[in-house]
C-alpha cells in the first residue's frame, strides 16, 4: 500500500469504441443488413432481366396476360393435376409476382430472389425433372426440362449473396439506415 502513494496516477483505460457507439435497434441492424448492397451494375442487370422474364411468366398466372389461364384457372391447376393444396398454390403465384415486382423495384431483393428460387425449385421438382434436362424446343418430347429454371436460380443467387445493386430502393434505404441521406 505505501508504494502506490509514491507511483504516478495513470488514467483510467479507455472504454473501447463500441462501448462508446449508440446501441442501435436490433430490428434496423436486421433490417439494414437485410437492404444492405453495394452498387454493382451486374446485379442491377440480373435482378432486372430475372424480375421482367419473371414478371411475363407471374402476369399469365395472375391475369392470363400473354395467352395465360389466369389467377382461379392456374390454382386449380396446380391443385388438380400437381395435388399442391389450395394455400400452397396461392402462395407459389404470389410469390412469383410479388418476387418479380420486388426485384424490378430492388426492393427487399434477398426476399424476392428467395421467392423467385423457391418457386424455380418447386417448378423443377414437381413438373420438369422427369422431362429432362433440355428445354423442349421441337415439341417432341413429353414436356418441358428444367434448364430454364436452373438459369433463374443462377440469376437469382447473386442477387441473394451481395443485394441489390445499384439503382435500387435498397441501396437508398441502406444508405438512409446508414445515415447518408438527409431527411
Amino acid at each position: 500500500m505505501p508504494t502506490e502513494l509514491l507511483e504516478p496516477r495513470r488514467a483510467p483505460a479507455a472504454p473501447p469504441p463500441e462501448a462508446l457507439a449508440p446501441k442501435r435497434d436490433p430490428v434496423v441492424n436486421g433490417l439494414s443488413r437485410l437492404v444492405e448492397t453495394p452498387a454493382e451494375i451486374y446485379l442491377t442487370a440480373c435482378r432486372l432481366i430475372l424480375g421482367g422474364v419473371m414478371l411475363a411468366h407471374a402476369t399469365q398466372k395472375v391475369f392470363g396476360w400473354f395467352g395465360g389461364a389466369g389467377f382461379t384457372a392456374t390454382v386449380e391447376s396446380f391443385r388438380t393435376h400437381l395435388g399442391i393444396p389450395l394455400v400452397f398454390a396461392v402462395i407459389a403465384i404470389l410469390a412469383e409476382f410479388i418476387g418479380a415486382l420486388g426485384l424490378i423495384a430492388g426492393f427487399l431483393g434477398r426476399v424476392a430472389s428467395v421467392c423467385i428460387i423457391a418457386v424455380m425449385v418447386g417448378a423443377i421438382l414437381l413438373v420438369h425433372v422427369d422431362n429432362g434436362f433440355f428445354m423442349n424446343w421441337t415439341g417432341t418430347g413429353r414436356g418441358e426440362g428444367y434448364e430454364y429454371h436452373l438459369l433463374a436460380i443462377a440469376a437469382a443467387l447473386p442477387i441473394l449473396a451481395k443485394g441489390s445493386g445499384s439503382s435500387s430502393v435498397d441501396g437508398w434505404l441502406s444508405r438512409l439506415l446508414h445515415g447518408h441521406l438527409r431527411t
